[in-house]
């Protein structure tokens, strides 16, 4: 390389003349010529930017969040959900400071000076709402926008989405997968509305794989074919060794993924891979796995069957995505490993997900058929489940999303789902460890908590279906000590 460019001084493209003959612009044009004919155009364009002083492009996925709320909110006169248990605590103040909750007294308390009080008026007040399967740029758009769009325009389309998911009282959502990292720091630094995101990047997929959505005609593929569009957007990355698979896992780490999505099995709405076939090797699942651990966070992975929980388990993933076959013997293998399975309430009703055709309708029937054996197996097993819908390419249902968690009804208690949808669901998050993109505690109400909370127009604990209607009953939503929605006189 020629010299640094910290040596160059300063040019003007103001004289006459053409400014690419100049012996400035020249030495310019060899360093990026050089850096492009290694690493690619953007990897150029970085170590262009990085020479010249330039803003670093890995910093923007640590952009810095909006200042907190200096007012302090007091709620007082409210019945307290807090996560940990399935009982209510009556008469309770809860002050909030900055974004963490700085105080919850019995009784009546008197406001900071220049607090701000809101009267719950006996009102339930609840962590707010945590989404373990949520995918933020898939959940409204139809599969066909999803697979053929633009990229700015699914970014558009997803943030709306967001901030109605946020309204819908969820505060945070665990994303199961899609490029999520460009919406989350822009909810983040306060340019757009919505939820915290922890984001799992790209998911990671085989060739055939779940998450394989090349055609036919994209294979064979050699080291020269260009990346399929699900791949150049960041919806999936194939990989078919171990080594590969450790690339694209660090690949969404360096992105700022906190926890790694795998896809280990076949899957309803899979173009080749069927329901039962096993997917990704056992040394394949321990390359991510290892380059997971080494980070400090770990490793999920999408399966149905028992063998697919099986090797992922053997290889050390940390968390099951659906699980609706599972066996007597995967169940045991789970319980005693503690390892979480995140699991939908997948059921043949008006909220069931559409599909493409006769083959993929057939394995949706089989997941459902298998929904109430793997609830049972779980509180059989006691295993930790996680809350999610894993809802895609319906803008309908993705308004459902109260609805879903209404109906764990049907295996729990309305206190044992809510305690699932707000601490046990943190307590997930919290594997993620130093990838937390979110220091601080969630999905709790308690003295050091993060303070994303809500005030339910009712006892949820009574009435579960009130978190169906967000728009009537949940009367304020606070994220991260700021005030979304309040429908209540200060």
């Amino acid at each position: 390389m020629t010299e640094p460019f910290d040596t160059l001084r300063p040019f003007s493209l103001s004289h006459l003349g053409c400014a690419c003959h100049r012996p400035e612009f020249r030495r310019l044009t060899a360093v990026v010529t050089a850096d492009l004919s290694r690493r690619g155009f953007f990897a150029g364009v970085a170590g262009v930017a990085a020479s010249v002083s330039l803003p670093d492009f890995a910093s923007a996925q640590t952009a810095p969040a909006p200042n907190a709320p200096a007012t302090p909110v007091l709620f007082t006169n409210v019945k307290l959900f807090d996560g940990k248990t399935t009982a209510l605590r009556e008469g309770v103040a809860v002050l909030v400071e900055g974004n963490r909750i700085k105080a919850i007294a019995p009784g009546t308390a008197v406001a900071p000076a220049g607090a701000r009080t809101i009267d719950g008026g006996g009102r339930v007040l609840m962590p707010g709402l945590i989404e373990a399967h949520w995918h933020a740029m898939m959940s409204t758009p139809t599969l066909q926008t999803a697979m053929t769009a633009d990229i700015g325009y699914l970014n558009v389309l997803a943030a709306q989405a967001a901030e109605a998911t946020l309204m819908r009282g969820f505060t945070t959502v665990r994303d199961m997968g899609g490029p999520t990292f460009g919406l989350k720091r822009a909810i983040d630094d306060g340019t757009a509305v919505g939820p915290r995101i922890y984001p799992s990047g790209a998911f990671i997929s085989q060739t055939a794989g779940h998450g394989d959505f090349r055609s036919l005609n994209d294979i064979p593929r050699t080291p020269a074919s260009p990346l399929s569009h699900s791949e150049q957007v960041g919806v999936a990355a194939i990989a078919d060794n171990p080594d590969e698979v450790r690339l694209r896992t660090r690949e969404n780490l360096m992105r700022g993924a906190s926890q790694i999505k795998l896809m280990g099995g076949g899957g309803v709405s899979s173009p080749h891979g069927p329901l039962d076939t096993i997917q990704f090797t056992a040394a394949e699942h321990r390359a991510a796995v290892e380059a997971a651990e080494d980070w400090g966070t770990y490793v999920t992975v999408h399966a149905y069957t028992p063998p697919a929980i099986k090797r992922a388990v053997d290889a050390g993933a940390r968390c099951i995505e659906h699980g609706h076959l599972m066996d007597e013997e995967s169940a045991r293998l789970m319980a005693d490993k503690g390892i979480w399975l995140s699991l939908q309430p997948f059921l043949d009703d008006e909220d069931i997900l559409p599909v493409a055709g006769p083959a993929n309708r057939a394995r949706q029937m089989a997941v459902i058929a298998g929904t109430d054996r793997a609830y049972g197996l779980a509180r059989k097993y006691n295993i930790k489940v996680a809350f999610g819908t894993d809802i895609l390419f319906d803008a309908r249902l993705a308004g459902r999303q109260g609805v879903q968690l209404a109906k764990m009804v049907r295996w729990y208690s309305p206190g044992e789902a809510l305690k699932m949808a707000t601490g046990d669901n943190g307590e997930l998050l919290a594997l993620s460890g130093l990838r937390s993109p979110y220091p601080g505690k969630l999905g709790v109400v308690e003295e050091g908590a993060l303070a994303d909370v809500l005030l339910v127009d009712g006892n949820p604990l009574e009435n579960i279906n009130l978190i169906s209607d967000p728009a009537k009953n949940l009367v304020v939503i606070m994220k991260d000590g700021r005030i979304f929605k309040n429908l209540l006189k200060s």
